[in-house]
């Protein structure tokens, strides 16, 4: 499969873990499980990636440490933000936010990798700040949606943005293949995940109340390990705004499957393309 392909699988399956989240959230609101829970599913998936991977390609597990650590920004933290961001604001206006993450990583790279800035780069940008706008000023969002989750989402997606430039760095000079990486990734964030939250859960989970969490994170794990091999088959300047697509998805997968919760209205998907617009301007000319 290529590059491209990925990409827009990753967008794809990122778009339904948001919607599967906010689904299992509306039946069981509690956030510390819905997070374990879909971080070890998609821990999982990625393990059984890499076994699959191993034999052609090795598994490196020495040189696979930073990608660990890469792991405790994302999945690890910022997967405590999207499903707080979710459940406090609903999953298409979290993944509009989320679809900044382009402009974010630039910004990042322009200040701390002395990246360039050019006139794309600036309408991006501002493509990306009037999709924001747009959502500001929906008038007609559902009462249970609340500012924070937004700021929730702002947080993910900064966290998102320095695991992708920390990932672009590391993948420069590195024999670990993509699944391996992925799923060592995984294995960081869900260490961190076990020690801030697993003394936290209100009492032991029964598998009825942990089950759609756990599907979730199936959706999880397969777009975690799809953007992995995306970025390793092909250019940062064509996955990128591919993957900033899972704000579309975000969108439209909420209009299908939560309509009646989400109360997509016209800002609301305006705001998602004007996002999507901009990292593709941001991805293409970076």
């Amino acid at each position: 499969m290529t590059a491209v392909g990925l990409a827009c699988l990753s967008a794809f399956l990122f778009g339904g873990m948001s919607v599967g989240l906010r689904m299992g959230l509306s039946r069981h609101s509690d956030p510390d499980l819905a997070t374990l829970c879909t971080v070890a599913a998609a821990l999982v998936v990625g393990l059984l990636a890499a076994a699959v991977e191993a034999p052609w390609r090795g598994v490196h597990a020495g040189a696979a440490w930073p990608f660990v650590f890469a792991g405790l920004i994302s999945p690890g933290a910022a997967q405590i933000f999207v499903t707080l961001a979710i459940l406090t604001a609903g999953a298409s206006r979290s993944s509009v936010v989320l679809g900044a993450a382009p402009l974010a990583s630039v910004t990042i790279a322009v200040v701390f990798l002395d990246e360039p800035l050019s006139v794309p780069l600036i309408a991006g940008a501002l493509l990306i700040v009037a999709g924001g706008l747009e959502l500001a000023r929906e008038r007609d969002r559902p009462r249970h949606v609340r500012r924070i989750g937004l700021v929730f989402a702002f947080v993910a997606t900064i966290l998102f943005s320095a695991r992708d430039n920390l990932l672009r760095w590391l993948s420069l000079d590195t024999p670990v293949p993509p699944a391996v990486a992925a799923a060592a990734a995984l294995i960081g964030g869900s260490l961190l995940l076990a020690v801030l939250l697993v003394p936290r859960l209100r009492s032991r989970p029964t598998l009825r109340q942990a089950l759609p969490f756990l599907g979730v994170g199936v959706l999880f794990g397969l777009s975690y390990v799809s953007l992995f091999e995306a970025y390793y088959r092909g250019r940062v300047s064509v996955v990128s705004p591919l993957i900033a697509t899972e704000s579309l998805w975000g969108v439209f997968l909420s209009i299908v499957f939560i309509r009646r919760i989400e109360l997509v209205g016209r800002r609301l998907v305006l705001g998602a393309i004007l996002v999507v617009a901009g990292g593709v301007l941001i991805g293409v000319f970076r």
